[in-house]
């Protein structure tokens, strides 16, 4: 009897040693809004500070370059086309192993509480609390282990207060929480005490805003621009206007509007309404489509950045209730975006594209004594990178179909000679003009093949010309730099089991 006590108890211990797990994900946190990441349009001290006890990835990229997907590729380690959740509205099949199910097995408790857009019930948690589908910023709806819910709040605050719920009821024993916000997605509805934020502000036009997109093709048929007309006044803007008209492309922002701001309590829609007094009077001066494009972005980045501050409060509760719990010092902390999104560049709003702001994802991991502080890694990382990367600290064995690779060295010493120095990136959707592509980034170069329903190639030389502004692909000096690039596309495929993508290389 006494023997088997002592081993029960040694594996108590053994399991309190475990390091704790949060992984936060918001969704569409622009790099350029983070502060640790050198922006000058918002300061983000909370979630600065993960960056700043720890590791700041600098060169970090997504796979698929939207919602759903992106957040299947961190639960699994593996690609789109090897977890099956390739777009937006693709089912994930939960009964497949993601890290959390592996880490339960292994005596964590997990919880997974916010945004999972994953169209099924979330299997392998101990507890879920899950927004439907996208959700909705004020006086949200969840799904609780499939029990349909109301609570009264502000989504951000709301999330983070379940979190710390679940924390609070699990300390004892070593438990992974994936802690993931819908802020600060379209349509960036602020807390009604920020309503008032950045009105000071004036943000200048990114300098390649008024990029005509020449020699780009799938840029030129895509519908997320800003300085086309593509954001709707109403559901982005914040403004009444019946009057207004409504793009084919947006042509359900009206109903979702309204059902959004029907979400507010009479003393909420108060507050609201005198938020947006001003922005209102503003809106009904315009004279011509030059100011009203500027308009727009300005309303664009002042809700945008609302969101974004709500967001770092709320970061800054979690590491100051791990603070004030002792649980600091062992607590891995991942801190990253589903991908990264425009905020004016060529023009744009949204993500899905290869180019840079959308492909480079903001991401941060700390863990004390563990990874040494105030480290900027350049290496080539991935969010596909984020499972084995976490299996790896707390001794498990990563799985060898996890096609990500495990950063503990790249986080320990800050180098590692074995780490990739080339990415591989598969977009699928065809949504808002997109075109599906897939391609390479190098150090120096990326080469990406548009296929569907246009088939078109760009290269772009990113020491000299790293806004992706000029497409080198039809320039004779090039072809060697292109065959080579191409022949390291197809050896990528093989790699990571792209057999749709080979095919089409092959055609």
């Amino acid at each position: 009897m006494e023997k088997n006590n002592s081993t029960g108890k040694e594996k108590e211990n053994q399991n309190r040693k475990k390091p704790n797990i949060i992984v936060i994900i918001s969704d569409d946190h622009a790099y350029q809004a983070i502060s640790a990441y050198g922006s000058s349009l918002i300061q983000t001290p909370n979630i600065d500070k993960i960056a700043n006890e720890g590791a700041l990835m600098e060169q970090a990229r997504v796979t698929n370059s939207i919602c759903s997907p992106s957040r299947a590729v961190v639960l699994t380690g593996k690609y789109s086309h090897m977890n099956g959740l390739k777009d937006n509205g693709t089912y994930f099949d939960a009964d497949q192993e993601i890290f959390p199910k592996i880490l339960r097995r292994n005596g964590y408790k997990t919880a997974m509480i916010g945004k999972w857009h994953l169209f099924t019930e979330p299997k392998g948690f101990d507890y879920w609390n899950i927004l439907p589908d996208q959700g909705h910023y004020y006086n949200p709806e969840f799904i609780k282990m499939g029990k349909d819910t109301v609570y009264n709040g502000y989504v951000t605050d709301v999330i983070t207060d379940l979190s710390l719920n679940w924390i609070e009821k699990n300390k004892d024993k070593p438990f992974c929480l994936m802690l993931q916000h819908k802020a600060p997605h379209r349509n960036w509805m602020p807390p009604l005490k920020y309503i008032h934020e950045f009105n000071d502000r004036h943000f200048e036009l990114p300098d390649n805003f008024y990029d005509d997109h020449k020699g780009r093709k799938a840029l030129q048929r895509q519908l997320t621009s800003i300085r086309d007309g593509y954001l709707d006044v109403r559901y982005d803007s914040k403004i009444p206007c019946d009057t207004c008209k409504v793009t084919n492309i947006n042509s359900w922002a009206p109903g979702e509007w309204k059902k959004e701001i029907d979400r507010l309590t009479p003393e909420e829609k108060k507050l609201w309404d005198e938020g947006y007094k001003e922005e209102y009077q503003e809106f009904k001066k315009i004279k011509n489509h030059e100011e009203f494009i500027r308009w727009q972005y300005q309303r664009y980045m002042e809700d945008y950045l609302r969101c974004v501050h709500s967001l770092d409060d709320n970061v800054g509760r979690v590491l100051d209730y791990l603070k004030k719990n002792g649980l600091s010092d062992n607590t891995i902390i991942v801190y990253m975006s589903d991908q990264g999104v425009y905020l004016g560049e060529h023009g744009l709003y949204d993500k899905r594209y290869m180019y840079k702001e959308s492909f480079r994802t903001p991401m941060m991991i700390s863990y004390s004594g563990k990874i040494p502080p105030h480290q900027k890694i350049n290496n080539f990382v991935l969010n596909l990178d984020v499972a084995p990367t976490l299996l790896d600290y707390v001794g498990i064995k990563v799985p060898d179909d996890i096609q990500g690779q495990s950063m503990k060295k790249l986080l320990q010493t800050g180098k590692d000679t074995t780490w990739r120095d080339k990415v591989y990136y598969h977009y699928y959707e065809k949504s808002f003009g997109s075109t599906s592509h897939y391609g390479i980034r190098t150090k120096d170069y990326k080469l990406i093949h548009y296929y569907d329903p246009i088939n078109s190639w760009e290269l772009f030389d990113m020491k000299n010309d790293p806004e992706e502004m000029y497409n080198l692909y039809s320039d004779k000096k090039y072809d060697q730099i292109i065959d080579t690039l191409k022949s390291e596309i197809y050896q990528l495929q093989i790699k990571y089991k792209d057999s749709s993508a080979i095919k089409l290389n092959n055609n």
